[in-house]
């Protein structure tokens, strides 16, 4: 009797200890997050809101020009199906579509953080709800969640279309497989990678329902505005400078270096290509052996990290991969099976905090000196996400999943380091 009281007062007394250790991460991230100064002031989403508004009131959607002290000039640069979807806003006020959009970004960040963080839970014995009320608001901190947040950015929307086909709708085999990737194609391009990893992974139904829904919002908005979409695939898509100048530090991406590397020249084209492909297809190649592995998240996340890194304009918001990246971190570092559990702690440990502390912003912050940005420290810095994504490109661990995950209560005792 005594010995069962003791293992009840035990588990009392550990659930008492999540739950403070719940409610001291919650306050001190809501604290953290009241007195965050860098906010934006949901100045993208204003950009979509008014050259939409511009649209409707009859003048060409990519002709809309907003002035900007940095960039000079900003203006719509999606395709005409992302228009099209945006097109609501220009009957409401703007204060109700602030609101609507934060609450849908907010929804997704929980939604796509759950479903990350239930498998890992499972996996390692930990209450649902204790994983979700830590890892949800140490999400939140990290810059491409806050970055999305603050300037009222669509990548929440994307990550959610991806991750519902790539981790739901294909494993099960649902005839939809594809149709979420496809639709965040032609809403940005950007996600037509996974198309590619679809592909590489041997899923050529999925990859063909991909392509062709793709292609069909695309003809679609080609139908309803023809104009507007010739204007966007013949002049608009090829004006990379029209998103901002890709030299500054908040570009992540190879060109972004290549550029910051090269000014006051322009990059070459030539490098940038060559460095394309190369990370394109290593990218490709670990995540078609983490699926072949079954590890579909790790397969994911590589192709997104992939993705951002060939991509010619990556801004801190385009940079949601982080996020599955450190919860995979996090899961083989919790693993007593593993050898190399601590490495991993200390990578999802600099990660977390390297992100959600900016090092790329410092000079902009003026923490330090704009006089350094030119020294082997200050390029370090300067292209700190690009150099975290190449590492994570290379050393993100293939975990090899007990039958039946996400039911299973642990991990397997190896790992496949395919690298």
């Amino acid at each position: 009797m005594s010995g069962r009281t003791g293992t009840v007062r035990s588990g009392t007394s550990v659930t008492r200890n999540r739950v403070l250790v719940a409610i001291a991460v919650i306050l001190a991230v809501t604290a953290a997050q009241y007195v965050y100064g860098n906010r934006h002031n949901f100045f993208d989403l204003k950009i979509y809101y008014h050259a939409v508004r511009w649209w409707a009131h009859g003048h060409s959607l990519y002709a809309y020009i907003q002035p900007d002290r940095v960039q000079a000039s900003l203006g719509f640069t999606y395709p005409p199906f992302a228009a099209l979807l945006m097109y609501p806003m220009a009957w409401l006020p703007l204060m109700l579509v602030i609101v609507l959009v934060w609450i849908g970004s907010a929804v997704c960040v929980v939604v796509t953080s759950a479903w990350l963080l239930g498998p890992v839970a499972a996996r390692h014995g930990w209450p649902g709800w204790f994983a979700i009320c830590v890892g949800v608001p140490l999400i939140t901190t990290l810059e491409p969640i806050r970055e999305n947040t603050t300037f009222g950015q669509i990548n929440m929307y994307l990550a959610i279309l991806v991750l519902w086909d790539l981790l739901f709708a294909l494993p099960r085999g649902s005839r939809w497989s594809g149709v979420g990737v496809g639709l965040a194609t032609a809403i940005k391009l950007t996600p037509g990678i996974f198309i590619l990893y679809l592909l590489v992974t041997r899923r050529f139904r999925a990859a063909a329902v991909a392509a062709g829904t793709a292609a069909g919002a695309t003809l679609l908005a080609a139908a309803i505005s023809p104009g507007e979409s010739w204007k966007y695939w013949d002049q608009t898509l090829w004006k990379t400078n029209r998103i901002g100048h890709l030299y500054l530090n908040q570009n992540q991406s190879i060109m972004g270096t290549l550029s910051r590397v090269a000014r006051p020249h322009e990059a070459s084209g030539a490098v940038w290509v060559l460095l394309v492909l190369i990370v394109a297809a290593y990218g490709l190649w670990r995540a078609g052996r983490a699926a072949a592995a079954g590890d579909q998240l790790t397969g994911v996340t590589l192709t997104g990290l992939a993705g951002s890194l060939i991509s010619p304009v990556s801004w801190q918001h385009h940079l949601y991969w982080f996020v599955p990246a450190l919860i995979i971190l996090v899961d083989v570092a919790a693993a007593p099976e593993v050898s190399r559990r601590r490495w991993y702690a200390w990578a999802a440990g600099i990660v977390w905090f390297t992100v959600t502390f900016s090092l790329i912003e410092l000079f902009d912050w003026h923490l330090i000196p704009m006089r350094y940005l030119d020294t082997p420290e200050g390029a370090l810095l300067s292209n700190w996400y690009v150099l975290l994504m190449l590492g994570l490109l290379v050393a993100l661990p293939v975990r090899v999943l007990p039958p039946g995950d996400p039911a299973a209560t642990r991990l397997a005792t190896t790992l496949r380091t395919n690298y």
